[in-house]
């Protein structure tokens, strides 16, 4: 098995509340994802899965505990290293696709890309290979309003590519999709994963479609397990 892309060792985190007490959401987490592999992390509404995934993504820092990517401890880096580190080594894919309405796809999928100082025309290129291998080459001009929940979803795939990352986080990622279309957007996504090579983490509340991936973590009582 290769080196793990993602390590988590004993991620805490606690949410103070005003007026009862703390939420402890996270309680040593801990977990090794190896590139190439897809793991399924399956817990409750209001578990923590997106708090683990923000802070394995570097939006979010854990009381205690650290975050290692690619062999670098990314809890003792600035938030200008950080930020670096999330833009060129970390891609999310959330339940909403949060494309930008006022742009293409080929532009939401461009501006990534074009914010890591990649040239436009070689971040178009790249935008409308992505976009072409996700069955969207004709819908490249089209506009998130004019596309499908499924189409949309697809450009939020490329646009969490968009970078080549190696650790690929989604929450949800077909949450907001009906049965049949949440089944070709998940294959979709495992056809991208699969063909990159990269480390993938999917919460997810289906457990049908966590059985189809290398392997299902459950988040209980703050720690991780596994299925």
């Amino acid at each position: 098995m290769s080196e793990p892309v993602l390590v988590l060792e004993a991620i805490t985190k606690t949410y103070a509340r005003a007026s009862a007490k703390p939420v402890r959401v996270l309680a040593g987490a801990d977990l090794a994802l190896p590139r190439g592999e897809i793991v399924a992390l399956v817990a409750p509404s209001g578990a923590g899965k997106s708090t683990l995934l923000h802070i394995a993504g570097l939006l979010d820092t854990p009381d205690s505990g650290r975050v290692v990517i690619d062999g670098q401890d990314m809890t003792r880096f600035g938030d200008r290293a950080r930020t670096a580190a999330r833009r060129g080594q970390v891609g999310f894919i959330y339940q909403f696709h949060h494309l930008l309405p006022e742009f293409t796809a080929l532009e939401n999928v461009s501006l990534p890309q074009l914010a890591n100082g990649v040239p436009r025309a070689e971040a178009e290129a790249r935008a409308r290979d992505l976009l072409s291998g996700v069955g969207l080459g004709d819908r490249v001009a089209h506009r998130p309003a004019q596309l499908s929940g499924g189409e949309q979803q697809r450009v939020a795939f490329c646009r969490a590519m968009a970078n080549a990352p190696q650790l690929l986080l989604a929450d949800e990622p077909t949450g907001n999709l009906d049965p049949a279309t949440s089944e070709q957007v998940f294959g979709v996504l495992m056809d991208l994963v699969r063909s990159t090579g990269l480390a993938a983490l999917i919460a997810t509340h289906n457990l049908e479609l966590a059985a189809r991936m290398d392997r299902v973590l459950h988040l209980r009582d703050g720690r991780i397990e596994a299925g």
